[in-house]
């Protein structure tokens, strides 16, 4: 058997005349030239290599459906997310500036998905529906690689920044639901609660911008150096340029309230693996 033939998500648009393909009863696209099915913004057949430039405008169009198609329904692997929108937060007496929206899953990857995509799970406690954990910030990486690949779409880590500023919702408290950490067993499996283990995403309430487990469960990478802040206000900031460690946030189902506040920070080695380290993924949107 010959090797997988790979049709980007966005190619399958082209009504161009004679110089592509059209659209048959089923919605799909094929080439003139060899009849293979192709996709929208491949600006080639992949399989003949003929010409195939969609329009800008039906390129837009097809992608915005797509990502449409995933906020509603979820991606390929069942990874649901919500827009959040441009705006700013504090980080004590600095503003920090998110120029551009992004969407974020709801929930942390958990096993399932993250098996269908990486071929095996590494968790110490299993389940399907319990947060992946036994991963590393390489290994999130990867994730974000491969499915990327997988969908024709941009995932990757959060920044640090996005992560606070999607984890606060607006707020401007301890944690996103206020100051008074006796609630946060309401939001979060952490140490008083966790049953010393992971627990199933989605059970505690979300946040105001419907994010869940943003407080335990799991500790989360983020995509950013681990480094001191600087010193001034900063808009879309991505960390340090370098450094041996890279940003965690959120707490976990092992640690108290104290580790599971929305600025409360800490850092592993990119290598390292823990029965509480997981993460979340952010899908780009579209240019």
């Amino acid at each position: 058997m010959g090797p997988a033939k790979v049709v980007t998500l966005s190619a399958i648009l082209f009504c161009q005349g004679s110089m592509v393909g059209c659209k048959d009863d089923s919605g799909q696209y094929t080439c003139r030239k060899c009849g293979e099915t192709i996709a929208v913004d491949a600006w080639v057949c992949p399989h003949c290599g003929a010409p195939a430039p969609a329009s800008e405008e039906d390129r837009a169009a097809f992608q915005q459906r797509e990502l449409e198609k995933i906020l509603r329904s979820g991606n390929s692997i069942g990874i649901h997310f919500v827009e959040i929108p441009a705006g700013e937060f504090s980080r004590g007496s600095l503003r920090v500036r998110i120029t551009k929206p992004f969407y974020l899953g709801v929930h942390e990857v958990t096993q399932e998905q993250y098996q269908r995509v990486m071929g095996e799970n590494p968790s110490e406690f299993k389940g399907a529906n319990l947060p992946v954990e036994q991963v590393s910030w390489e290994d999130a990486v990867e994730f974000c690689r491969e499915l990327s690949e997988k969908e024709g779409k941009t995932y990757r880590l959060p920044t640090e920044a996005e992560w606070e500023y999607a984890c606060r919702a607006g707020s401007t408290t301890a944690y996103c639901f206020g100051d008074d950490a006796s609630w946060l067993g309401q939001y979060a499996w952490y140490g008083a609660n966790s049953g010393w283990k992971t627990n199933p995403v989605g059970k505690k309430r979300p946040n105001a911008w419907g994010l869940y487990d943003m407080h335990g469960n799991v500790w989360e990478w983020c995509q950013d150096w681990y480094g001191d802040y600087p010193s001034e206000a900063v808009t879309d900031p991505t960390g340090p340029k370098e450094g041996s460690a890279r940003v965690i946030r959120g707490g976990s189902w092992f640690h108290d309230a104290w580790y599971c506040r929305s600025a409360y920070r800490s850092w592993r080695r990119p290598s390292n693996r823990n029965h509480y380290l997981g993460f979340r993924v952010a899908l780009v949107p579209d240019e």
